[in-house]
């Protein structure tokens, strides 16, 4: 019998609607293997009966013959970053630890209403500030690859939507949810053999969503597939009038029009993003990549974008500083944790409360993000940063131009072992070196498999396309998910 939990988004839709199987059925097989996979720590909550009440409407409703939404009979994952009505949500803090929201966030309440069912909330870097998934209060989760040769070290999932990455891969969940700020659902992609979309700012929804960086923040979905990926982001998209950033335009039947035809389409390859040291594994596979859209039909260009130097310390200044505005909330008196020393003042209660709720990496970003608002550093700092977005951004206007797309590598190496840069949060931050860029631009991007390294972990490539064109990042990305044929997983060891 088919391995149900080796299904697909769209195999597990059309099964289920010609019969093959019941969405009961399916929401079981994915419990179990959720059940089974406690090792990787990618779920922060467990919501098994959620995934069946789903399933048990959507069986209900095939067999009454009513119409049946997108997602029917389709469990997924939830990041623990969007508000679920009456399940514990997070951002994997201890600041959040407890708390029940009384609302569902816009993107999780389409998805629901779509037919999803929710397997569990999803373990991430705390806050969604981190690209190793090792700053979550819950513990890391861990990837479920392994390096080949007896190499056992437990290796990151990516961040900060690891706990998404590492369950697809792992077959917990056919599809989740990611957010990308600077990269946070492309790296991980990457890093699991996964694809995942960051869609146009705007086309999602922030609306429930625990907020990290205002501007920046997107929701998107993950899965094993191009075409999951649109059938998802069809449903999480649209026009949300509780949201002042939502972009009200109709959302494209981007599933429908998905075609790895690349004929009349110019692809750049930005010269700025091949650095002196780039990994030779990365630079091949990017090479492999060029040759697969030539050969898809698309006319390869190559195209300059000068101010991408910059872009890494403009991210890590504008980013923090709207991190310290959202996180200025948690104060400890409307939610969340509360420390309340004997004999403290309402000052002595903030800093308490702050001190035991936040992690060392939120606290840095919030005291950078503080310090470059300040008044004396504001205009040398955090304005200069909002004029050199400015030109990132030019500078991608000017290169398409000359092209229709881009095509990059999506991170400059392949997943490292837990603690291997802990130690140096520069190191870190350089992980999002490629896809910080379109997130400051707020384009769309999408990350996809290409093949495997020497020692046999995932690396992968990415898509850019100009604002509101995710057709044509998805046509290209499926161009090179057909030519990859990637189908590599990891061995189960969990």
């Amino acid at each position: 019998m088919t391995d149900l939990t080796d299904l697909t988004v769209a195999d597990i839709r059309d099964g289920f609607r010609a019969g093959n199987f019941s969405a009961r059925e399916v929401a079981e097989a994915f419990n179990s293997n959720v059940a089974a996979a406690k090792a990787l720590n990618a779920f922060i909550v467990e919501t098994p009966e959620k995934a069946l009440d789903a399933a048990d409407a959507a069986d209900k409703a095939k067999a009454a013959g009513e119409p049946l939404g997108a997602l029917a009979g389709v469990p997924i994952g939830m990041k623990d970053l969007f508000c679920t009505l009456g399940v514990q949500t997070t951002a994997a803090s201890h600041m959040l630890e407890g708390f029940v929201p009384t609302y569902e966030s816009t993107v999780s309440g389409k998805l629901w209403a779509a037919g999803a069912g929710m397997l569990g909330k999803l373990n991430l870097d705390q806050f969604a500030m981190g690209s190793s998934n090792e700053t979550s209060y819950f513990g890391n989760v861990i990837s479920p690859w392994r390096r080949g040769g007896g190499d056992n070290a437990a290796l990151a999932p990516g961040g900060s939507s690891g706990g998404s990455s590492a369950a697809i891969a792992a077959r917990l969940c056919p599809a989740a949810t990611g957010t990308d700020t600077g990269g946070s659902i492309r790296q991980p992609a990457a890093f699991t053999g996964i694809s995942g979309i960051k869609p146009t700012y705007g086309r999602c929804s922030r609306w429930g969503i625990v907020a990290f960086a205002s501007s920046l923040d997107q929701a998107g979905p993950m899965a094993r597939t191009v075409r999951d990926n649109a059938i998802l982001l069809e449903v999480m998209s649209g026009f949300d009038p509780k949201d002042s950033t939502s972009l009200d335009l109709p959302v494209p039947q981007w599933e429908a029009n998905l075609s790895s035809d690349l004929r009349g389409k110019k692809v750049g390859v930005p010269k700025e993003y091949r650095p002196d040291g780039l990994n030779a594994e990365i630079a091949a596979l990017w090479d492999r990549g060029i040759e697969w859209l030539k050969d898809a039909g698309a006319e390869v260009v190559e195209v300059s974008l000068p101010h991408t130097q910059y872009a890494l310390p403009t991210y890590y200044i504008i980013a923090p500083a709207e991190a310290s505005s959202n996180l200025a909330r948690y104060d400890g008196v409307r939610y969340g944790q509360r420390d309340l020393p004997d004999g403290a003042g309402l000052q002595d209660m903030y800093a308490a409360t702050r001190a035991a709720g936040f992690g060392p990496e939120v606290k840095r970003r919030i005291m950078i993000g503080t310090y470059v608002l300040s008044a004396g550093f504001y205009d040398a700092y955090y304005t200069q940063a909002q004029k050199v977005r400015a030109l990132i951004a030019r500078d991608f206007e000017l290169a398409f131009e000359k092209c229709d797309l881009l095509l990059t590598p999506t991170a400059p190496s392949a997943s490292f072992a837990l603690g291997e840069k802990q130690a140096d949060p520069l190191a870190m931050y350089l992980n999002d070196v490629f896809t910080v860029p379109a997130s400051l631009a707020g384009l769309p991007a999408m990350a996809v498999p290409g093949g495997l390294d020497a020692a046999g972990l995932p690396i992968g490539l990415q898509i850019i396309g100009k604002a509101l064109d995710e057709q044509t990042v998805l046509n290209a990305s499926l161009a090179i998910e057909e030519r990859a044929s990637f189908t590599a997983r990891p061995d189960k060891w969990w």
